[in-house]
This record gives structure tokens, sequence and C-alpha cells, in this order.
């Protein structure tokens, strides 16, 4: 019989069909008989309340087609089923359809989540009704009034609609056909390969003849034709491939995002309804492995579901639910990758890899990033430095313009840290287990030849779902089936492990990957990027005074549990879409208490560590002279003026001198070297010289002239004007909070609407200012005063907003006389360049990029850097410098950056490179303010713990060390072999006889626990832990000096875990360090108690 390919095609898909011929198609035929429950109630809450208290509140009756709502209510519904006698021997499904998010609870057990959005719409009571089963039971569903994603008006994306409705559109009882449940998963990957294999494959046409004999042979009323026609189908998919065949490495995913377009309480209910759902999978389909990162929603399973929390445990242990990424979070920009500080980064990997030793008894080998907008340089060796030499991701398939050269590669950062990095050559995290995604993966594989293993992650994510039945079912019929890559659940291990195998051929990638879209995250929402700063800043701070406090002896306790807790807290909002500010407004504010709960809680906890580390000092007595206590928790002396309490209350300011990371008594501040001249000139310009630097400064605020004060040469370009503020359009393609486009440079306006003129507000001496205000497009304002200190290398811009605008994007601007191909930018424990040109695409796709405390653009001899106290974003392009200030987006937060903002940068100009220079230390500094503290005039000589000998390397942590518990942990499995060795082992004599062989195990088992590294901080109660990095790009030799009573020196990991042969000698000049080009170096610290 002839066959036309089309109508063929058309036929099958017909057959199987949801929309047509439902009446005699096999679709039609999925489920059989059906009734209501035989009672439905409901209770509605506004709060996000636990089973017991649900439970125990007033149901009234409810139906299917009654609305629910408004958004984020929760409603509870008691569902009573009655389950018909006839239906003996049949397969029973609980079928729930609605457009909110739902948990059914059985037993007082969460047991199955219900989303339409994620497929899945029923949960299975029984596969074969027995007597001896209950055929009466009640259900509790937990409805959410939201989406997967959220409640958008109008689009995905758009901010919450808060009077959203939620419909019950189906509740029932149905028989479930299992057969003709398998016979359309056969048809479905039969139609695929003849759709997609393509005319000129053998195998499309074998496939389509066998499915239109199917349709031949199967008589949709008649369940006894079915065997004979799965049979036709088991014949195709028993052919198999050949040995060259390409391997599709399957794993079971569900990211979920910790807030995005719902709040952080929501997406605990997500995590609990998505890993719930896959622990139902996991025993019906015991080869199912899934992969879970972020150790934030383990813990936060751990304490609202603890019976789920057990199973999931149960299923670590069995190799199938498998924690992965290390990290505390799966971070933005920030662990996403760009926008955290480096010290932020190790412990997100810190708190993450130390939760899943303690909760699973493993540590990740794997980084797990599938979602993040950008990835620093500095991430390979960080990754390395926690154990983990294996990354994916897969966000750089979102690049906007250049396409990434690699699928499998080795990235390597600005250290020479390598990783092995694979992307899913699909180019997603959610794959649904279809042959197109296969085929596109092989084919769009850029490691042809290199290698021949990929992997592809299932499961519905973002908003959580997870696998399903069906994507299973999919790719056991492609497991090994001829014109179709091979594809195998497998594990993260498995997929690295022969990826490793294959690596001989692999390209090496260097420097940072970068994200070409999602740039306007760098700026948006700025007082979370503030809050960032400062909580990392006020963490650091801490941990250095109770550190200090803990080492001088008493009875100051290290406050360990509080500090973990703000930790975690400050870790949480690093979540990439959190920091990044692309969140609903309900997240915004969750983010923004607890930023205000860091500043509250670290505050009282400096204050607490200051008194047990300088309390006599700070006892003020009746009659004496007040002084000042100045303390210093960066590692390089400084002086600098400060604001002081006098004796009168009032404020003065003082020039002092601060030790490196100690304290000193001031009573007598210093005299400069040179007052601060401040100069207003009859056109109402001002001019303002310290010694240092001269600055010239128009009625607008904008500098005419900067220069340094015993150089000729002009930093500001000719014709030009700095400190200009522009505002640009900025309404990008979709993506509002995210994006924003290169076509935004087209519509630069220069701000030049003033409001009050520059005036003198602090004629000099010890400081020199002045102010103006501006308007800022139709309704905001800008009024800033400008700071020049006496013996400062650079000027302060104190700026203050009223920002009211509407996709709108504030920069200030910084035209230099400088010319470079190359600007630097700080990023997490190093800086790298990025070019100032458009010379290629891949160039001008950086019209806009992220730094952290400071940039430069240097030529030789000469340079001026920017500094800011919490900004992002920033640009080079040419010889302008910009700061990007604020944007205006409108989704998914129409009040994003509105309101009162408060930020200070800087401008450096510097002969010779940045480097020596200063520049790393002044925009430290701007970040650090010295603490001053009204002190008795006690006489106390200055006092510093820690100093470095070279400026070249940066002491970046001094705290606790970590309590891990993995040391009993191993200790146990160590202990356990080294008893069985002795007792059967050696030459019998009797179990009295082995067992006096046992004395000889403990200097074996101390021998075995050091030469395997395994001994950790917990060995050495008081242990401190000190990194620091090499920041200049140099190799260098430099002393650590320490006046800390340290017994013991020894390098260790970024988990904090001793080196091997990692033993420091303490010298008479300190330790003596060595680093290469931006290495971290961790090194623990035992003191004498």
């Amino acid at each position: 019989m002839l066959k036309h390919r089309r109508t063929a095609l058309e036929r099958v898909d017909k057959f199987v069909s949801a929309t047509y011929f439902t009446d005699c198609n096999l679709r039609g035929r999925l489920y059989g008989d059906s009734c209501a429950p035989a009672s439905l109630s409901c209770f509605q809450t506004p709060r996000r309340i636990p089973y017991s208290e649900a439970v125990v509140q007033e149901f009234r009756p409810v139906g299917v087609g009654d609305s629910f709502g408004p958004t984020w209510e929760t409603c509870w519904f008691r569902v009573e089923l009655s389950i018909p006698p006839a239906w003996a021997g049949r397969e029973v499904h609980f079928v729930w359809e609605s457009d909110g998010e739902g948990m059914v609870w059985r037993d007082a057990q969460p047991v199955q989540g219900l989303t339409v959005e994620g497929e899945k719409t029923s949960y299975i009571l029984t596969s074969s009704l027995k007597e001896t089963e209950p055929h009466s039971l009640t259900l509790y569903v937990e409805l959410a009034c939201n989406g997967l994603f959220g409640a958008g008006k109008g689009s995905m994306i758009a901010p919450p609609d808060p009077d959203k409705r939620f419909t019950l559109s189906k509740a029932e009882l149905v028989i479930f056909n299992r057969d003709v449940y398998e016979l359309l998963m056969d048809l479905e990957i039969l139609l695929d390969m003849a759709k997609l294999l393509g005319e000129e494959n053998q195998r499309s046409f074998q496939a389509l003849y066998a499915a239109n004999q199917i349709v031949n042979v199967c008589d949709v009323k008649d369940p006894a034709t079915f065997p004979a026609a799965r049979d036709l189908a088991a014949a195709i998919f028993s052919q198999r491939n050949g040995e060259s065949q390409h391997t599709i490495h399957a794993m079971g995913h569900c990211h979920i995002d910790s807030a995005w377009l719902w709040p952080y309480e929501e997406t605990v209910r997500k995590c609990a309804r998505s890993w719930v759902t896959v622990i139902r999978l996991m025993e019906r389909n015991p080869e199912l492995t899934f992969v879970c990162s972020q150790a934030q929603q383990f813990e936060w399973v751990r304490s609202w579901y603890p019976g789920l929390y057990t199973q999931i445990q149960d299923y670590v242990a069995k190799g199938q639910f498998i924690p992965v990424g290390g990290t505390w979070v799966e971070m933005v920009r920030s662990m996403d990758g760009n926008l955290p500080s480096g010290e932020s980064m190790v412990r997100q990997f810190l708190q993450g890899q130390r939760f899943f030793q303690e909760q699973f008894g493993q540590m990740c080998s794997e980084f797990w990033l599938p979602d993040t907008f950008g990835y620093s340089a500095q991430l390979p060796q960080l990754m390395c430095g926690c154990g983990i030499r294996r990354f994916l991701t897969q966000k750089l398939s979102w690049n906007l313009v250049n396409s990434f050269p690699n699928h499998t590669f080795f990235w390597e950062g600005i250290d020479g840290s390598q990783v092995l990095t694979h992307f899913p050559p699909g180019d997603s995290y959610g794959m649904h287990g279809r042959v197109e995604e296969m085929l596109k993966t092989v084919k769009n594989n850029k490691d042809k030849g290199r290698v021949n293993h990929s992997t592809v992650l299932f499961g519905f994510g973002d908003g959580g779902g997870g696998p399903t039945q069906k994507m299973l079912d999919r790719m056991k019929r492609m497991s090994d089936t001829d014109g179709l890559p091979r594809v195998q659940i497998s594990t993260p291990a498995r997929l690295f492990s022969v990826l490793e195998k294959e690596s001989s051929q692999l390209c090496t990638w260097v420097g940072e990957l970068f994200l070409e879209l999602h740039n306007g995250t760098y700026t948006t929402q700025a007082q979370i990027k503030k809050g960032n700063r400062e909580c990392e800043r006020i963490l650091h701070d801490v941990e250095v005074l109770s550190t200090l406090a803990v080492a001088q002896g008493g009875t100051f306790q290290y406050p360990a549990s509080q500090l973990q807790h703000l930790w975690r807290l400050l870790l949480l909002n690093q979540f990439h879409d959190v920091l990044p500010g692309s969140c609903i407004q309900l997240v915004v504010t969750d983010a923004l208490q607890y930023y205000a709960e860091i500043r509250r809680t670290g505050t009282q906890l400096q204050e607490e560590a200051l008194q047990s580390l300088c309390g006599e000092l700070l006892q003020l007595r009746s009659g004496s002279a007040e002084s000042t206590l100045v303390l210093n928790t960066l590692p390089w002396e400084r002086t600098e003026v400060i604001s002081r309490t006098g004796p009168a209350g009032t404020e003065a300011l003082a020039l002092v001198t601060a030790p490196s990371m100690g304290y000193a008594i001031v009573r007598e501040p210093l005299l400069p070297p040179q007052p601060v001249r401040v100069i207003k000139q009859e056109d109402g310009s001002v001019s303002m010289e310290n010694g240092v630097i001269a600055v010239c400064l128009d009625t607008m605020g904008r500098l005419t002239s900067l220069r340094l004060a015993h150089s000729e040469r002009e930093s500001v370009a000719d014709g030009c004007r700095a400190n200009q503020f522009a505002l640009f359009d900025d309404v990008p393609l979709y993506w509002d909070a995210w994006d924003v486009m290169d076509y935004h440079l087209e519509t630069r306006k220069p701000v030049t609407t003033l409001l009050k003129p520059l005036e003198i507000t602090m004629a000099g001496g010890l400081r020199g200012s002045a102010s103006f205000s501006l308007q800022i497009g139709e309704s905001s304002t800008l009024t800033q005063e400008i700071i020049l200190d006496a013996t400062c290398p650079y000027i302060r811009f104190s700026t203050q907003v009223d920002w009211k605008e509407s996709h709108k994007f504030l920069k200030v601007e910084f035209p230099v006389q400088v010319r470079s191909a190359n600007a630097t930018y700080e990023i997490q424990f190093g800086h790298l360049q990025r070019p100032t040109h458009w010379n290629t695409s891949w160039d001008w796709a950086r019209f806009e990029v992220w730094a952290h405390k400071w940039m430069d653009l240097s030529e030789h001899g000469f340079g001026v850097a920017v500094l800011n106290d919490s900004k992002y974003g920033a640009s080079a392009h040419r010889n302008v410098l910009s700061l990007s200030l604020l944007r205006a987006p409108k989704s998914p937060d129409a009040t994003a950056d509105i309101g009162h903002h408060q930020f200070t940068y800087a401008v450096m100009p510097h002969q010779g490179s940045f480097q020596d220079a200063g520049v790393i230390q002044c925009a430290y500094n701007l970040n650090f303010p010295l603490h001053a503290v009204p002190a008795s005039s006690a006489q106390c000589p200055a006092w510093s713990a820690f100093s470095l000998s070279s400026p070249a390397v940066v002491l970046e942590t001094v705290k606790q060390a970590s309590l891990l518990s993995r040391r009993r942990e191993v200790e146990g499995a160590i202990l356990e072999l080294l008893l069985f060795s002795v007792l059967w082992f050696l030459p019998s004599s009797g179990v009295a006889g082995r067992i006096g062989h046992v004395a000889a195990v403990t200097p074996l088992f101390q021998l075995s626990r050091d030469h395997f590294g395994l001994a950790e901080a917990e060995d050495r109660p008081g242990a401190v832990v000190v990194r620091l990095y090499e920041a200049h790009g140099s190799t260098v030799v430099t002393w650590l000096q320490t006046s800390l009573p340290v017994k013991e020196a020894m390098l260790c990991d970024l988990l904090e875990r001793p080196a091997a042969k990692g033993h420091l000698p303490l010298e008479q000049q300190g330790m003596r360090l060595s680093f290469t080009p931006f290495q971290v170096i961790s090194i623990l610290l035992v003191l004498r108690q």
C-alpha cells in the first residue's frame, strides 16, 4: 500500500490528539469512569500555616468552578473520597486542576504536588484497587493562590495582580487506563522520530510506517488489541545504536528560584511540592536520579517538613536524590557570580559544603549554577579552594550578541586555576525528555569530535515543578534506539568522570564568562546593592573585632551562632534574583528587613566585642579629659580626617592615625601638613586644594580641572566637564528590571537644570566642601556635597537623590585625559581589564559591565580611578569613565528604586600605576570607615594585631575557625577500619590477644588523620583563620606579622581544612608567604590559651 508522508503523519497525530476526534481516538480512552468527591469543603487564610493548624479550622462547602483568592492567600480543602466497589482491580487517580499551586496531604504528611503548569494534575491512589484497601478516605489539598510563576498582571514578569482569583476547575476520582497511556507514549516517540529525523533519514520512515501500522492494528474500544500494537513500537525501540553514538546523561532537575516573582515564604512550599513529587516518582522509578542545589532550600524543608526531609535523606543515601552545587544559595551576579564580594563567595561555599557534609555525610564535587547572570573570573580559584573542580551552568546560551564557542571546556581564572566546565548543549536546565531536545543536544554540541557525552537536565524549573512520569517514560524509549542519541539516566559524577577521560582535546577559556544580557541588574534596586555592600562590611568588622577580643583572653565568647545566622541572611539575599534586583516588591521588602536585622545585630555585636577588646580604655572618668579611641579594621596604617564627639556633645573633625588592624588613643589630633584651602571665584566657581590634589568646580558641581598638586598634568579632558550627570531612556526589549540595551546610549541627555548653585559649606582646614542641587528629569532632584579632606588623595561626592523617574537611567561621567585600550575593574580578590574600544562584537557587547569598589583608566605613568561605596554598574568607553547610579524599571516591581537614595563615590588622579598609587587601599578606606569611640585619657600605646610587609597583599578576613562535623565522621570510619585490621589481620592469639593490639591503634589513627589532612579547626579550640590575597597581579613574597599569641600556623583551604605539608614556620619577622598573581591563601592560626 502506498503512503503519503503528510497524510500518514497527520493521521497518527490526530489519533493521539487531545483536541481532535477525542470521541474515537486513543487519547479519548486515557481515562475511564469518574466520580465526584463525596464532600468538598474549604478554609481560607492569608497566612501560610502548618497542616496541624489548618485541619482544625472551620471548613465551608465549596464546589468545582468556584474561585478563590486574592493573590497570596492560602486555601485548605478537605476532600472526602469514596471509591466505587466496581472499580476493583483498576488504577485509580485523584485528579485536581486549578490555576493555583496545590499540595496533597494524606495522613498528616505531604504526598504530591499539583500544578497544571507543571503537568501534574493527578495523585495516584492505587495502581490496582484491592478489596482490602480503604475505599473511603480523606485528603487535604493546600492551595496557594499563585501560579508556578507568581501572579503577574498581564504578563509573567509584570508586577503581581493583588486581586487575582484562582479557579478550581476539576476535582474528581477517575480510572486511569495504564495500557492506553503506554501506547500513547510509544506513538509520541515514533511520531517525533518521523517528523524530526527528516525525509532523508531511513529511520524517519521506519518510525512513521510503524506508527501508521499501530493505528491500523489498534481498536481503541478493544484493549486486547493493544499488546500487538505495542509490539510494533518495541520492534523499533529495540533496534540498537552503534558504538559511536553520542551518549546523553539525563538527570532530573528542578531549579527553584529562592525568591523571584513570589516571596521567600512561598519558595519553602514550592520546594516541598516539587521534592515530594520527586520522592513519589523515585518510589515508582528506582532508576531516577534527581540533582538538587542550594543548601538553604534543604534547610527550609528540614525545618518545615521534617517527615519529607527524612525521606529525602533516605534517597540521598541511595544515590538517587543528589545534592550538588556546594553553596548556600545559587548566587546572583553575585552567586550568579558577579556582585558578592570574594569573602561572600567563600562563605557561600563554606556554609553550603558544611551543611551537605553535616546532613548527608558528603560534600559536593560539582559547582552547580544553571541560572545566573554572569561568572566572575575568580570563581575557578574559589571552587578549587573548596574541593570542587567541576562546573555546570548554561546561562551564556542567553547571550544577545555572541555565541559562546564551547559546551565542554576548561575554564581558567585570573590566578591560573582551572575547572572542567560543561554547558548542557540543549541550552536549557528544564527539558521535558522529548525527541526534539535530544536531537538538539547532539546537533548543537560545539565540541563534536572532542567529547561524545553531554547532559540533559529534565524537569519544570524556576517556579518549581520538577520531573514528571511522562519525561521518564519518553527517555526510557530512547535509552538505545537506533537513529537517536543514547539516553541514560545518570549522575553528575558519572558525567564528569567520562568527560575527564575525554578531556585531552578540550579548549581552554581564560578570564570571565560575561553574560551579554541582564546587565541592568548591576544597578537595579540600589537599596539592595547598598545593603549588600554595607552588610558585608559590618560582618567583616564584627569578625575582626570579635576574633581580637577572644585572642586577648578573658570571658568574651566568639558570637559564632549569631554570625552564622547573619551570614546566612546575607547569603540568602545574594540569590540571583534578589541582589540583582529582578524580583517583586514583596521580596525587596523581605530583603531590606534582612539587611536591617544584620545592621542592628551586627552593630550590637561590634559594640560587645569592642567593650571586651578595649573596655578599660572606654571607661570615662569624671573630671578627666576625654579622648577618642580610633579603631581600624583594615590591614594598613591609615591617616584620615574623622568626625568625633567633643566634650559638649558637639561633632568636631580631627586628623588621626590608626595602626594596621588595631587601635590607638587620640588625645591631641594631628596637624595636617597642608590645610585644605577653599576659594570661591567671582564667576561662582570654587577651587579646593589640600597639598595632594587640586580641583576646580563650576557652579553645577562639575570638575573643570583636576590635577595632582605638584604636577601640571591635567586629569579632565580638554573642553569637557567631569562629574557630569547624564540621563538615558531605558526601555529594554522585554526583561525590564534585568536589561539595559545598547541603544540606550543613543538617548543621552546631560543634566543641566540647576536648582541651587554651588556654595561653600566647609571653608577649609581639615575639610573643605561645597554643595549644589540639580533637577533630574521631570520630577527628581539631586543634592551633592563635594568633599576634600586634608592629606586625602581623592575627592568625594556625597550624593542624595530623590528619584521619581520611570524607565530612565542615571549615570555620572568622568571624561579624563588618559588614553588606554583597556580599563581595569575590581572583581572578587583581584581585578581584570576590559577594552575601552568596540573593535569587535565581543567588545561592544560589554557596553555596560560590573565592578566592585573601583575602576581605573591608566596610561604609562598616570591614571584616574573612580571609587564607590555601593555601586556595581560601570563602563569605560574611549576616555570616559561612567558610574551607573540609578534605574527605574517597572517590572516585576513597579516601585523599583523610587524614593530617597544616598551614596558616595570619589575620583582619584594618580601618578604611576594604580597599584603603586594605592588605589586599592583607598577604595577599601572609602568602604571601611574608621571607628571612632569616646574614650578615657589613659596612657595606651597604639596596638596592631596584623600587618603586612607588602602593599600587594591584602589581609581580607580575620575570623574564628569554623567547626565542622566531618572530622568525627571520618575518624569513626578510619577507627572502624583500623580496628578491623587489628582484630582480623594481626596474628591471632584469641580474643583477649586481639583486643590487646588495640593500644597500637592510637598513634596509627593519629598518623592517618594527619596524613590525609582530615584534622580540622575543631581540633584546635581558639583557632583563627586569616585569608589574604595578592591584589596587584604580581608574584611577591610578604611577611605577615601579628601580635596575637600564635602557637602554630598552617595553610588551609577555603573550607578551613589544613593542607598537607602546610606547616608555616614562626619567625621573628612573622610568617613568610609567597604569592602568585591573584592567589588567595588561607592560614589557620592556633593560639596559646
